[in-house]
């Protein structure tokens, strides 16, 4: 499988949003929510501290990655941060995942990164399996908080 990894264009975003939903991420309700989705897309195509990579083969994205540097209060250099790293069911274990994690390192590297950091849900096992695989360690627990539906709390704020 010839494979070509790319900065992610506005062309790409229906492909993007579709493996975000194979990610198991929220699909859109209605035409408003979809055009939001869209727009939060091309939000990292103006944005110099995200970037989306795209992999393809044959014209088709069979996966992606996002990224976003952060800077942290207490280092000089970016943290890379990867919010999502998908690719399509039927191309898994084919090593174009490996190959996105691979330009994330590349990038990283120029950038001057002082880590990469991932999260992956706990019911993820073979995720995890290729993150360790790939030198990735645990270095921490996820915790989150669900606010849609719920008053303000703590205190009222």
């Amino acid at each position: 499988m010839r494979l070509n990894i790319r900065n992610a264009t506005e062309k790409d975003i229906p492909s993007i949003l579709e493996l975000l939903y194979e990610l198991g991420r929220p699909e859109p309700i209605d035409n408003k929510e979809i055009a939001v989705f869209k727009n939060k897309v091309k939000d990292y195509f103006s944005d110099p501290s995200k970037f989306i990579l795209v992999a393809e083969t044959d014209s088709e994205v069979i996966g992606l990655v996002s990224i976003i540097l952060l800077r942290r209060l207490n280092h000089a250099k970016f943290e890379m941060y990867i919010p999502e790293l998908v690719v399509k069911k039927k191309h898994r274990f084919s090593g174009v995942g490996k190959k996105l994690i691979s330009k994330c390192i590349e990038i990283g590297k120029k950038k001057s990164c002082y880590r990469i950091r991932l999260e992956s849900g706990n019911q993820r096992k073979e995720s995890h399996k290729f993150y360790s695989g790939l030198g990735f360690e645990q270095s921490g627990l996820s915790f989150s908080k669900n606010l849609l539906g719920e008053k303000m709390g703590i205190n009222e704020m």
